[in-house]
């Protein structure tokens, strides 16, 4: 599954980059190709931890105590 989010993010950045070449430029390809790259983004940043989730509990551990 890893492996399938950057495959969207690449895809997207091409198709994206692919459709503000031509003189004509192809919104929907171009919409078509933002969206994959958006949605392979979400997909990897959801299972990054939060860093601060970690220290708000220290610091209430620590109020607590004095």
């Amino acid at each position: 599954m890893k492996y399938f989010n950057y495959i969207l993010i690449v895809l997207g950045a091409i198709i994206a980059i692919y459709s503000k070449t031509g003189t004509e430029q192809n919104q929907y390809i171009l919409i078509g190709g933002i969206v994959m790259l958006m949605i392979g983004i979400y997909r990897i940043s959801r299972n990054i931890p939060s860093k601060n989730l970690d220290d708000d509990s220290v610091d209430i551990n620590k109020d607590d105590v004095l």
